[in-house]
């Protein structure tokens, strides 16, 4: 039943009443969403077990106000065949009308905003001691019952907890946390869910039907997307999309009325960011704002859309959503199958970073051109752990040499070793199309290059594998051994602190003493005592020296690729490649801690060349 059934509703056709207040809930058969609820007063009051009060809470427009006048009417229901308490209301009681219009005088209605002090309840506890005047039961009902005082809630907890027979209180909360524990505990706490977005398009669906306007599917979706689960704001929306359109309401109408971006063209422009078109990015977050959209409602469907991709990877029956257009639940579906999890985060985090700054921006379309601008940039980017990943993977890259140039027909003999040979016949010139690897040892390193050759003078040759370095479980003696311990224990963040922050002083077993760098973080120390004592299993002592030490691992690394990078430069072989092909260059030199046995167990290449060649 609703208000809209009354008899003084029917009397009142002259004035206009908002949906919200004209089909307002009158039993709890026509609350929706809050079925637990009405399942537990319902057995309740079947057994007899009534409670002396009750606490609902909630968000706004969920039905907590309503449902304590449907409560306060249950308890005080009377007919001409009923008198006790019942939650069939189906039929007009004698209490009901002037409850459910809140001018009933058993009961109380009272607003905690304003009545915050220990007067106004004092009040309260002196009338509780007297009868009520007409009805079964004097029913209280605070509303936004956190804004009491302290005083006022201490004032409270005796009658609270004994309360005369004839005295029932209801609380009505949208701060659950602010109420004192002592006062939850003597109460029956009703938790009122926000309502399905599927409810809620359902029940404006047979409002507009009752009102005679004519609604699209999408319209009423948006409109119960706009509520986040709130009744009375989806009928206050519904309420200004009809008066809006002239008593139809169709999408385009709500979304100029709210200002909101189309579904589908967020969904274009997620796309051009995730592929770093920022240029796209911008020209379409340029048109949805000239068509009349906010541009922190713009970000703010955006990030939207992220979490929903994002919870589609893992929750894919979230697809289902009555509340989602079918451009959102299939084009959503593909991005969740495709993007990262660490791509999606990053975006759903420079969005939350962003909208705040859109909305106290004085010019927001251009503060919201640049998170797009941040996003479009950073879709190309690795994150931090595979930035690290790829700082530790570049040590063990190959000396390479290189060339964009292509490579001479016929060249002349002499012109370079005879191991490195020539193309052969043919005129012309030819793209480099195969690489050929050449082994050089000596001088405690191992050289691998990379040799260009065309595609008709050389077989294809598959690069030499580099042999993986075994960690030894040898005693700790040097900062390269504690590197080795992180590698190990695949500690990356560690390693890369360790090398480029810490010099060593002196090192005895399970004492270290080190110098740190300017750039070290301050806990650094502790960090290394502990990853010591739980990689080698004994205890250390780490301490801080005054002295310089010596140089870091990564200085010490850095020194050793420029002395081999000169010694590459020096060497016959890789100077006659160098001058052969115009525009190569030495990329890297990897220095193995083991090179006889690499040398060992790599076998040269058909080709590949050695000194006695060369000579």
């Amino acid at each position: 039943m609703s208000e809209a059934e009354f008899p003084q509703n029917r009397a009142e056709n002259s004035g206009y009443r908002v949906l919200a207040r004209k089909y307002r809930p009158a039993d709890f058969s026509s609350l929706i969403g809050q079925e637990p609820m009405v399942r537990t007063l319902t057995n309740a009051f079947a057994t007899g077990r009534i409670a002396q009060a009750w606490m609902l809470t909630g968000v706004r427009g969920v039905g907590k106000t309503t449902t304590a006048r449907i409560l306060a009417r249950a308890l005080n229901y009377k007919t001409a065949t009923v008198d006790q308490p019942s939650i069939d209301l189906t039929e007009f009681g004698e209490h009901c009308r002037a409850i459910m219009e809140g001018r009933h005088v058993d009961v109380i209605e009272m607003d905690a905003a304003s009545h915050t002090g220990i007067d106004d309840i004092r009040d309260i506890i002196d009338r509780v001691r007297y009868a009520p005047v007409s009805a079964r039961y004097k029913v209280y009902i605070i509303d936004e019952v956190h804004m009491l005082s302290t005083q006022a809630f201490n004032g409270l907890l005796k009658t609270l907890e004994e309360p005369p027979p004839h005295v029932k209180f209801i609380f009505a909360t949208t701060e659950i946390r602010k109420v004192p524990i002592t006062v939850l505990s003597r109460c029956q706490r009703f938790d009122l869910r926000r309502i399905d977005a599927e409810l809620l398009i359902g029940h404006l669906a047979s409002i507009a039907k009752l009102e005679g306007i004519e609604a699209d599917d999408a319209s009423l979706a948006m409109v119960a997307r706009a509520a986040e689960g709130s009744a009375r704001d989806a009928l206050s929306i519904f309420d200004q999309a009809i008066a809006h359109g002239s008593g139809t309401v169709t999408a385009e109408a709500v979304r100029q009325m709210l200002g909101l971006g189309d579904r589908g063209r967020v969904v274009d422009l997620f796309e051009h960011l995730m592929k770093g078109d920022a240029a796209a990015a911008l020209a379409e977050f340029r048109s949805q704002y000239d068509a009349g959209a906010d541009p922190a409602i713009i970000l703010t469907d955006l990030a939207e859309f992220t979490h929903l991709v994002t919870r589609l990877r893992f929750v894919p029956e979230a697809a289902s959503d009555a509340s989602l257009s079918e451009e959102e639940r299939t084009r959503g579906m593909a991005f969740s199958q495709s993007l990262s999890l660490r791509v999606l985060s990053r975006t759903w985090q420079m969005l939350l970073k962003g909208i705040p700054e859109v909305r106290e921006a004085n010019r927001p379309v251009s503060a919201g051109e640049m998170v797009l601008i941040r996003i479009a940039h950073a879709a190309n980017l690795p994150t931090l752990d595979e930035a690290l990943r790829s700082l530790e993977d570049s040590a063990a890259r190959p000396m390479v040499l290189s060339s964009q140039a292509a490579r001479p027909s016929a060249p002349s003999p002499g012109a370079a070793p005879a191991s490195l040979g020539n193309g052969g016949g043919g005129g012309g010139t030819s793209a480099v199309s195969e690489t050929r690897v050449i082994e050089r040892s000596g001088s405690g390193q191992t050289m691998r290059l990379v040799e260009a050759a065309p595609q008709a003078a050389r077989p294809a040759l598959q690069p030499i594998p580099d042999p993986q370095p075994a960690v030894e479980a040898a005693p700790v003696k040097s900062l390269a051994d504690i590197a080795a311990l992180a590698d190990t224990h695949r500690d990356i963040t560690f390693k890369v602190l360790l090398k480029r922050c810490v010099r060593l002083v002196r090192m005895e077993p399970g004492r270290l003493e080190v110098s740190l760098t300017s750039e070290a973080p301050k806990n650094l120390a502790g960090d290394l005592k502990v990853k010591l004592e739980a990689w080698t299993k004994r205890s250390w002592v780490v301490s801080l020296s005054r002295e310089e030490g010596g140089q870091t691992l990564a200085e010490a690394e850095a020194s050793k690729r420029e002395s081999a990078l000169l010694d590459a430069r020096n060497d016959p072989a890789v100077a006659a490649i160098l001058s052969r092909f115009p525009g190569a260059r030495i990329i890297d030199v990897r220095i193995p801690d083991a090179p006889d046995a690499e040398a060992a167990d790599v076998a040269p290449a058909p080709d590949a060349v050695d000194d006695d060649e060369q000579s």
